[in-house]
């Protein structure tokens, strides 16, 4: 010990060097508030102070101290106290695991090592390393917990799926904070039916959405066999146990802290949960219930398994406030669910029930669902054997959307019946959608529909058999493609107009292309092709001859990559032909007086020899006479009679003026005015087209045993009652 002496002079006596070092090591070994270990050379123990594992008590003094200490890498700890020793340099707050005599469960320790420094200094052989130990597992608890929320928050806010929020949620919880997470929705929440407010009875159904797994428990669970991976896999429903924390915890909607052993009784009530306790080692259980305003849409399951530390208070504060994270996205999830079935169920009433016949046009489509319930596809019947093919699309997602494509349908629909040119009737949609927008823009400053915007594209092309030409227009959608009998696909050149709900009024100009018979085309929703190369790979799909337009279709959806139609799409192939020679007739007629009865003798003969009944026969030579008398008067020429045989029976009378005739009402005394009147009765559809040489009356009958409605014009003939020409209203003006 070094003397203490005073100087000449002073009264304050002076510390010696040795005598400073002995009173500093002492204060620093009973007084710090950090663990403190010496080691020799020889990495044995020396000295350490009364936070370091109670080895202060001498029993461990001189042992090594991988053998006084319990660490998880021995041998790691070793090899860094060893580079500390020849001189490497300092190791500062290195995180070590190991474990505590007196505490138990695995503990983190942030150590800090020191070479001890001889007589002659760091080029000396040391005296020992010195090692600081702090005890840092509370600490790394609470960070890890921190970081499991802030996963749980990033992990369940980004997706509508409730099976990806579940998935996302049990696995956020797995890295860092339990060993096994598995999380149960009520099966009719996930049927998309409203929560039920609890308390859960038992026995309610309740279907594994996710379950999240570390790699010790995966391994536990792969190793014994079929049974464990079945055990913890999703989609497995079971019932409600009653006197369980389950049923409890959906009882009282609190969370439970359970622990799992030997003693352990509720496990004999509850199969299930008594194999995943096998089956993982489990020993430590939460269960929180998921619970939105009293609602209870599932629970939530965590557990700890094998040597990890059982879960405290602490653990279950933060697994209700990720339980209650992830109910808030699960119900968001639910609410958007529901409103996309009832959009797409919407969306598939308002669309064809059926592939619906029609002459010389071949169907079929594929429709493929997604998130824009907005898409739809038409083919409709035009006068003359003539078809009307249709594809569109309202951007969107939800059930306005599926709003709006009913809407913008059933107004295409009406104005195809005018038999309008297809820039014409874009046209005339453009001006709808027009007034569509206009409303929604007048709607109250809180309804929330107003500041959305419309935005919808269509194509619309008529095919006519008798020319073999389509005519397109569009408005703000993609051109169809054009398939010849030798496979090669071409896109149409087609102008593209502007969208239906577009600021921009430019008009819409056709394209009219010849097809060969054996062509077929091709309409398609933008979304379609939207993906990598989809455009080339339909292409390439369709170039295949030899197959059927159900096939086609289908390999088109195949060929697709996987990012595409993530919205929905729709897709409509038409092959087009010709109508056969046998099932038309046509004449030229002369402008004379004579020409209605020379016009009722010809349809007279030709009906005969396709074998219609008398009924229609009779029906029919009304009709004509009463189109050409009405051409013949009041038209010009050329005049050309036209009759079609297919599913229904059509005349069409041509004649070179401009000028349509109108239905009148014809007075008691009026001599004529009732000639329409007379076809409207006899006609189930009448009308007239425009064309640049003048117009064309035309006329439809339904056909005995036809069923007009399916379209399918099959089934035996059942005859008609007999066609009745009832007294006219009372008055009347002469047809122009």
């Amino acid at each position: 010990m070094a003397d203490v002496d005073t100087p000449a002079g002073r009264g304050t006596p002076r510390v010696v060097p040795d005598q400073l070092d002995e009173a500093l090591l002492a204060t620093l070994f009973t007084q710090s508030a950090v663990g403190l270990v010496v080691l020799d050379p020889q990495l044995r123990l020396v000295r350490a102070n009364s936070l370091v594992d109670g080895v202060e008590t001498g029993e461990h003094i001189g042992s090594r101290f991988t053998e006084a200490f319990r660490l998880d890498d021995p041998d790691g700890a070793e090899q860094l106290m060893k580079r500390v020793l020849v001189g490497e340099g300092p190791v500062r707050d290195r995180l070590v695991r190991g474990r505590l005599r007196q505490v138990p469960g695995d503990r983190q320790f942030l150590v800090s090592a020191y070479r001890l420094d001889g007589p002659g200094g760091p080029d000396a052989p040391a005296l020992g390393v010195l090692a600081a130990v702090v005890d840092v597992t509370e600490r790394q608890r609470a960070r890890a917990r921190r970081a499991a929320l802030t996963a749980v928050r990033d992990a369940v806010g980004g997706s509508l799926d409730v099976a990806a929020i579940c998935r996302a949620f049990a696995d956020a919880l797995v890295s860092g904070f339990a060993d096994l997470a598995v999380v149960e929705v009520v099966d009719d929440v996930l049927r998309g039916a409203d929560p039920p407010v609890g308390p859960l009875p038992p026995g309610t159904p309740l279907r594994r959405a996710a379950s999240g797994r570390c790699d010790a428990v995966r391994d536990m669970a792969e190793g014994d066999g079929e049974g464990g991976g079945r055990g913890l896999s999703a989609g497995v429903t079971r019932r409600l146990p009653a006197r369980t924390p389950y049923a409890l915890a959906t009882t009282d909607l609190r969370a439970r802290l359970v622990p799992l052993g030997p003693g352990t009784s509720w496990p004999d009530t509850d199969l299930d949960g008594a194999r995943t306790v096998a089956e993982t080692d489990a020993h430590s259980l939460i269960v929180v219930p998921l619970t939105l305003r009293g609602a209870v849409l599932g629970l939530v399951s965590l557990y700890r398994c094998g040597a990890a530390e059982p879960f405290d208070d602490d653990d279950v504060s933060l697994a209700v406030a990720a339980a209650t994270r992830a109910a808030l996205g699960i119900d968001n999830a639910r609410r958007y669910e529901r409103e996309h079935v009832i959009a797409s169920t919407v969306q598939r009433r308002l669309l064809p029930q059926a592939e619906r016949q029609q002459a010389a046009v071949d169907t079929a489509h594929v429709l493929l669902p997604g998130r824009d319930s907005g898409c739809w596809f038409d083919t409709i019947a035009l006068s003359g054997a003539r078809t009307a093919l249709v594809v569109g699309g309202v951007a969107g997602e939800g059930l306005q959307s599926a709003i709006a494509m009913g809407q913008l349908r059933t107004v295409i629909q009406a104005l195809a019946g005018l038999d309008l040119e297809p820039e014409e009737v874009l046209a005339r949609l453009r001006d709808t959608a027009d007034r569509l927008a206009h409303e929604r823009a007048t709607l109250p400053p809180a309804d929330a529909l107003r500041g959305e915007p419309l935005s919808a594209g269509c194509v619309y092309g008529v095919y006519d058999p008798f020319t073999r030409t389509c005519t397109v227009a569009r408005a703000g959608h993609p051109a169809p493609l054009v398939v010849g009998p030798d496979g090669r696909a071409v896109a149409l050149d087609v102008p593209e107009g502007p969208g239906l709900f577009s600021t921009d009024s430019a008009l819409f100009a056709p394209a009219t292309v010849t097809l060969e018979v054996g062509s077929f085309l091709a309409f398609c929703t933008a979304d379609l092709l939207s993906g990598d190369q989809a455009a080339e790979r339909i292409e390439e799909a369709l170039a295949r001859p030899g197959r059927s337009l159900q096939q086609l279709g289908d390999d088109i959806v195949y060929a697709l990559p996987d990012d595409t139609c993530s919205a929905g799409a729709a897709l409509l192939l038409a092959r087009t032909g010709t109508v056969s020679d046998h099932l038309v007739a046509t004449w030229d007629l002369a402008q004379d007086p004579t020409t209605p009865a020379t016009a009722r003798g010809l349809v007279h003969g030709r009906l005969q020899g396709w074998g219609l009944d008398e009924d229609t026969v009779e029906a029919t030579e009304l009709i004509v006479s009463e189109l050409v008398t009405n051409a013949v008067r009041y038209g010009t020429p050329p005049l050309r009679l036209r009759l079609l045989l297919d599913s229904t029976l059509t005349c069409e009378v041509h004649d070179g003026s401009t000028a349509s005739p109108h239905l009148r009402h014809a007075g008691t005394v009026d001599e004529g005015g009732r000639g329409l009147f007379i076809v409207s009765r006899l006609a189930s559809h009448w009308g007239a087209r425009h064309g640049p040489d003048g117009k064309v009356l035309w006329t439809e009958q339904d056909l005995p045993g036809d069923d007009s409605d399916s379209g399918s014009g099959s089934g035996p003939p059942s005859p008609p009652p007999s066609p009745s020409v009832p007294s006219p209203p009372s008055s009347s003006v002469p047809p122009s």
